[in-house]
């Protein structure tokens, strides 16, 4: 038994999917989750598409109480649809993280990414490409244990 915070990861990419572009977020998340004392407990690629996001979230937060990030699916891309799928399935906002997250750099601007909370399990969008999902995340990771531990209704010291 382990008391490290657990994470999933979730790829959304068509190319990745039809195995046309390596995944290159996924692991670069995976290993950034790790070094930050998360348990890896599960990755996961999906299409491109609201409906594809929203089933693969809503089965790897069911019965889950911890962080699942997301990389890719986040900008202008007609494609692109990561934000609304994850909307249809968060059942509150975190605007502060999804904020925080968009002021790494210039480019963080063009993140339409989100992150809520459904259930135990905190959800944040990330972009596609390794360099954007590993800043953005960075941004979050030291309130990311706090956020855990009030969702599992935790005693804090605060």
């Amino acid at each position: 038994m382990t008391d490290r915070l657990a994470a999933k990861v979730l790829t959304v990419s068509d190319g990745v999917v039809a195995g046309t572009r390596q995944d290159a977020g996924g692991p670069a998340l995976a290993e950034q989750l790790a070094a930050a004392g998360f348990e890896v407990v599960e990755r996961r690629v999906v299409a491109d598409g609201a409906d594809h996001v929203a089933a693969a979230l809503t089965a790897m937060t069911e019965g889950f109480a911890g962080l699942v990030v997301t990389t890719g699916g986040t900008g202008f891309a007609p494609r692109d649809q990561t934000p609304e799928g994850t909307r249809a399935v968060i059942e509150r906002d975190a605007p502060g993280l999804a904020e925080a997250m968009r002021l790494v750099s210039p480019l963080g601007r063009l993140s339409r990414g989100v992150a809520g909370i459904r259930g135990r399990s905190i959800v944040c969008n990330t972009p596609g490409s390794p360099k954007g999902c590993v800043e953005q995340l960075a941004a979050i990771l030291d309130v990311l244990p706090h956020a855990l531990r009030l969702l599992a209704d935790a005693p804090t010291p605060h």
